[in-house]
């Protein structure tokens, strides 16, 4: 229901594959799946990075998806990924139940106006009796 496009901010051919990652995504899973793209160890010392935060942020635009910058060693925005993307799902389910047919009920001690021209059937007593 939701996928993580997880990349390194320190490595730049992990954040090279998230196109390719994305094209799987659009041939595999469902239309309407949730994605969050993540670029991780935000951590890391300016001089180790090599995708800069704008370049992130660019590519989730593009997709029209929602970007974080997050840290799994200092816990930075972790929750918060985790979180936003339970939202968008709930959000996304509770979208496509409103949006659904009319809910199939079934209707107990009501005439079957099919049946006989539009006339109730007879009723009977439960069980043949």
């Amino acid at each position: 229901m939701g996928i993580l496009l997880v990349y390194d901010v320190t490595d730049e051919s992990s954040f090279n594959n998230i196109r390719n990652w994305i094209r799987n995504i659009e041939q595999h899973a469902s239309d309407n799946v949730n994605k969050i793209l993540v670029g991780n160890k935000a951590d890391m010392d300016e001089s180790k990075r090599a995708v800069p935060t704008s370049k992130g942020q660019a590519l989730a635009d593009e997709y029209g998806i929602k970007f974080f910058e997050t840290s799994a060693k200092t816990n930075l925005n972790v929750e918060e990924v985790f979180f936003s993307i339970a939202r968008d799902i709930k959000q996304r389910l509770a979208e496509s139940d409103s949006k659904g047919a009319e809910p199939q009920t079934i209707k107990i001690n009501q005439p079957d106006q099919g049946a006989a021209g539009g006339q109730a059937a007879p009723k009977t007593a439960c069980c043949g009796s």
